[in-house]
């Protein structure tokens, strides 16, 4: 079993930017591909960012490329997300989820944190 839990979520204003932070416990972290994904009211929960565990290799979304920045800190059993120039469609529920698979569907993922809302204001 691997326990996520996230931090850094709040009120931000466009433009502006927020660290998420993803604290993991449990079986072996670094094993893990990590993933972020977001939800929005009505809508379908949808990939965000992950970072593979041995390489290092990240991959993002179209929108939030050039944007939005998943690193891990493997010693603290912690990954990341920095989202600089937040816009007002950033605002959802921020997940970070742990698997096995490096991939883009929600499904691939085993273990989920309990989310983190994150609300961007015009």
């Amino acid at each position: 079993q691997v326990q996520l839990v996230e931090f850094g979520g709040g009120l931000a204003q466009a433009r502006d930017s927020l660290r998420l932070s993803c604290a993991a416990s449990g079986r072996t972290f670094s094993r893990y591909t990590m993933g972020w994904f977001r939800q929005a009211p009505v809508k379908e929960r949808e990939f965000v960012a992950a970072i593979i565990s041995s390489a290092g290799t990240t991959f993002y979304a179209d929108s939030v490329t050039g944007r939005f920045t998943v690193s891990r800190a493997t010693a603290k059993n912690t990954v990341y997300l920095k989202m600089n120039s937040l816009k007002p469609e950033d605002t959802a529920v921020y997940y970070c989820a742990a698997g096995d698979i490096a991939s883009i569907l929600a499904r691939r993922y085993d273990y989920w944190g309990q989310g983190t809302q994150v609300t961007v204001s015009s």
